[in-house]
């Protein structure tokens, strides 16, 4: 959860100035391993805040991010992830009148995106405590596993009052997609669709900090 919470929040910085955001985190993977990752950030509900306050130079003591800014560290780690082995056909898109900024790649591992991340890290894109290691797959097993990574409790307990209220109305939303069919899941609050190719997870990010949801997950193959 952190290291998706992190990066957005590092990708799009106006977040830190509203609690009503969406982030889609989406992943296709085929049968042979390869894929494509999505992650999509959709502040759309705040855009009316949002407008306002991007007219403005500081609030709440912190500096207003400028749209030039935004779109410099979005391509920054566009470039990154390009420059990743085995990430491919890095696409970007930024709709500043609804507030949706939309990252996509393809892999040819599910790894890539832990070094892609990795590479973020490295660049000071995302945090040294942010974890990168986030998804692992054994195709010889049949088995796709969504990595347990640490609460960001600690980190929110660190927080300020008006820091904290920025998750009070936020969702995330996690859509995995197959070739292949499921056979079994370890984490019963993805809900398996009926022809056990897709599974989706739905939560209050407040829930994810708590971890009164958890994402890992260890999916076995037919």
């Amino acid at each position: 959860m952190k290291n998706l919470l992190k990066l957005l929040v590092m990708l799009f910085p106006l977040l830190l100035l509203t609690s009503c955001f969406d982030i889609l985190d989406k992943v296709n993977v085929k049968a042979d391993g390869s894929g494509e990752y999505t992650i999509i950030l959709n502040a759309s509900k705040s855009k009316t805040r949002l407008a306002s306050i991007s007219k403005m130079e500081t609030i709440n003591g912190k500096k207003v991010p400028k749209k030039a800014e935004i779109e410099n560290k979005i391509n920054e780690a566009a470039k990154i992830f390009k420059a990743t082995p085995g990430i491919s056909n890095v696409k970007t898109s930024m709709d500043f009148d609804n507030y949706i900024i939309k990252l996509s790649c393809n892999f040819k591992r599910i790894e890539n995106i832990n070094a892609g991340l990795e590479q973020l890290k490295a660049k000071n894109i995302l945090g040294k405590m942010v974890p990168t290691q986030i998804y692992s797959q054994n195709l010889e097993k049949k088995l796709l596993t969504r990595n347990k990574v640490n609460t960001f409790k600690a980190d929110y307990d660190k927080m300020g009052k008006a820091d904290k209220e920025i998750f009070n109305n936020a969702r995330y939303t996690s859509i995995m997609q197959f070739e292949n069919t499921v056979k079994s899941q370890t984490n019963s609050s993805y809900a398996l669709a009926p022809n056990r190719k897709a599974m989706k997870l739905e939560a209050d990010i407040l829930d994810l900090i708590f971890q009164r949801k958890q994402l890992q997950n260890t999916i076995l193959f037919q």
